[in-house]
């Protein structure tokens, strides 16, 4: 018999519920198995056979949900891609200002897992074409929320004007790849704060005149 609680969200039958969950498993088990290796090995050296040996599973489960080892990393620039999608949603009921911040520093502290999968990815994208073609498109699609973002915080008069919304959002985009590639190249420091102090000085850049009097007096206390 199902739970109340069960019965009021309306879920599948219990059968169906466990078949699901039971596939989400597997599937996060290959996911988290694919980046482990890649991180040790390297992409390129890493196979399938090495990620199935490592989550326990067949050949052919890996292929009922990744068609080839590139989407593991597609899967990957997915969840970078619904943090700016949910980034996109705050800045319509909210300052623009701080959502940046919060998904710049975000991006920054979910990749922070790992300095030697961050290299590993930057290789991958360096030396594959299949790679490379996914992140141009994922830079695009990002680029494009990226924009509209800064749009409405050009209307709302929290961000320059004399730039457009989209050379703003590519400037973002080779920021925050600049600081996760330097810190993935000599991790001596905390990602997440480096990101927050890299935001700052952008903020001096991007933000109205009256956005960045805050930084300023800042600046002032400490001369």
């Amino acid at each position: 018999m199902a739970s109340p609680i069960a019965a009021a969200r309306h879920a599948p039958p219990p059968r169906a519920g466990r078949r699901e969950r039971r596939r989400a498993e597997i599937r996060e088990r290959i996911f988290r198995a694919a980046l482990q290796l890649f991180a040790e090995r390297g992409f390129l050296e890493t196979t399938v056979e090495d990620i199935t040996e490592a989550a326990d599973v067949g050949k052919g489960t890996f292929f009922n949900y990744f068609p080839t080892k590139e989407h593991v990393l597609a899967t990957l620039g997915a969840e970078r891609l619904a943090a700016i999608e949910r980034a996109h949603e705050r800045a319509k009921k909210g300052p623009v200002l701080p959502v940046l911040k919060d998904l710049a520093t975000g991006l920054a502290g979910q990749s922070a897992e790992s300095a030697a999968l961050l290299r590993a990815i930057y290789a991958a994208h360096a030396s594959c074409e299949a790679v490379r073609a996914e992140l141009r498109r994922r830079l695009l699609v990002g680029r494009r929320l990226l924009a509209e973002i800064f749009a409405l915080g050009q209307e709302r008069g929290e961000i320059r004007r004399d730039q457009p919304p989209e050379e703003l959002a590519r400037l973002t985009q080779i920021t925050v790849l600049g600081v996760l590639l330097a810190w993935a190249m000599n991790p001596d420091s905390s990602l997440r704060k480096t990101a927050e102090q890299v935001w700052d000085v952008f903020l001096v850049s991007v933000g109205t005149e009256a956005k960045r009097k805050p930084a300023r007096s800042h600046r002032s206390k400490r001369s």
